[in-house]
């Protein structure tokens, strides 16, 4: 197995599960309505359904980045988007979309080269191997806040 398949491995376990840190972003996420997704059950704090979608940008931002295009910085709308649909129906096109976007994600690490994992991101002071695995990071950080934000609402 490649290094870029082994990044890819921990990212799938990351996202549907056999991981060993404990459950999956998308065991977390099963069961959880459209009401309990919009929900703020803690003061200040994002919803399940904003950090979906946030997960969801950067997992593209990554991916658009693996196809070359610069991206420096996010502005805040593009960072956490909006919530605009709250219906059930919504909210399964949402899960639908992270699921899509995080396999062609999978897909588009598994193939890059060891050249390609040392070469820098554009725009960025880190190599692609950096991002990369930052993007594991990123979806298990977010993964512990959607836990708890699950369980306050039990």
């Amino acid at each position: 197995m490649s290094e870029a398949e082994r990044i890819a491995d921990q990212l799938r376990r990351a996202f549907e599960g056999n991981a060993w840190h404990g459950p999956a972003l998308r065991e977390i996420l099963s069961g959880v309505t459209a009401t309990q997704a919009v929900a703020r059950p803690l003061p200040r704090a994002h919803s399940i359904w904003e950090i979906v979608l946030h997960i969801g940008v950067w997992e593209s931002v990554v991916r658009r980045r693996l196809a070359g295009e610069v991206i420096v910085d996010l502005p805040p709308e593009q960072d956490w988007p909006a919530v605009a649909d709250t219906s059930d129906a919504a909210w399964r096109k949402t899960l639908a979309e992270l699921a899509r976007g995080h396999q062609a994600l999978r897909q588009a690490i598994a193939g890059l080269s060891e050249a390609q994992l040392a070469a820098p991101v554009a725009g960025q002071d880190y190599s692609v191997y950096v991002m990369l695995h930052g993007v594991v990071q990123h979806d298990l950080y977010h993964a512990g806040q959607l836990a708890l934000l699950k369980k306050a609402l039990t």
